[in-house]
């Protein structure tokens, strides 16, 4: 029975690193078509969209001296409203802005839990180990507290009971976030990159887990995530403010 047992566990934990080590590559042929069909998977599954700016070399296309988010925030001021699931709209976005990346409104029907990605591939092994559904999952690129995992729920909206949800400002400090270390909620007034997104040095934000999988609610996420944030910033002698989210990012 013990070695049966062992042979079921080492088969999911295979599994697991098959599913860790999975990315959404676009095709050889016609990457741009590789691209809009993500785009429209996205929009498809109700996650509103609008463009954001790309890398121009180590720079962003935008024309802010010194951007200090390159490749990583909207074009648009009004990317709220702006923001659509609009097929048409996606299309014409994708095919008139080829190097375009785009951003996704957070808080009217999805959030996303965003972790620091050693914590995240951690807190994701395990909640596949424990059977639990977890929806779509991306990896954005960088190096140290600039690499990211990024869990896409369904919306907490505005619970009752306001100890179960916090906002997220697009501007918060990292002392705010003492009892959760490196997590950051996106919901309502934030956004985040949707994969395939290109960032300066050759980075990338891409899938793990695709538009295939339901949206979760957050909360059978939030104790495995903070754990695994909490444990991480113990392992690596890091303080909260360290692996908050990072605001040079």
């Amino acid at each position: 029975m013990g070695s049966e047992s062992g042979r079921v566990k080492r088969g999911e934990q295979s599994r697991i690193s098959q599913w860790l080590r999975q990315r959404q590559k676009p095709t050889a042929e016609d990457p741009g078509a590789e691209r809009e069909s993500l785009l429209l998977a996205v929009a498809a599954a109700g996650l509103p969209l609008a463009p954001a700016a790309h890398p121009a070399g180590y720079r962003c296309s935008c024309d802010r001296i010194g951007c200090p988010t390159p490749a990583r925030h909207p074009v648009s001021f009004a990317w709220q409203t702006q923001s659509t699931t609009d097929r048409a709209q996606v299309e014409r976005w994708a095919r008139n802005q080829p190097q375009a990346n785009f951003i996704t409104a957070t808080g009217m029907v999805h959030d996303v839990l965003d972790v620091p990605l050693e914590a995240g591939t951690a807190a994701l092994a395990r909640l596949l180990e424990a059977g639990i559904e977890v929806g779509p999952v991306a990896e954005s690129g960088g190096t140290g507290e600039q690499a990211r995992m990024l869990f896409f729920t369904a919306t907490r909206g505005t619970p009752e009971d306001e100890d179960e949800w916090w906002p997220c400002e697009l501007d918060c400090h990292p002392e705010t976030m003492d009892e959760h270390p490196g997590l950051r909620w996106h919901c309502r007034g934030s956004y985040v990159l949707v994969p395939p997104a290109a960032l300066p040095g050759d980075q990338a934000v891409t899938w793990i887990r695709g538009m295939e999988h339901t949206l979760p609610d957050p909360l059978t996420l939030l104790e495995t995530l903070t754990d695994a944030c909490a444990a991480y910033a113990g392992t690596a002698n890091l303080t909260p403010a360290a692996v908050a989210w990072p605001l040079g990012h």
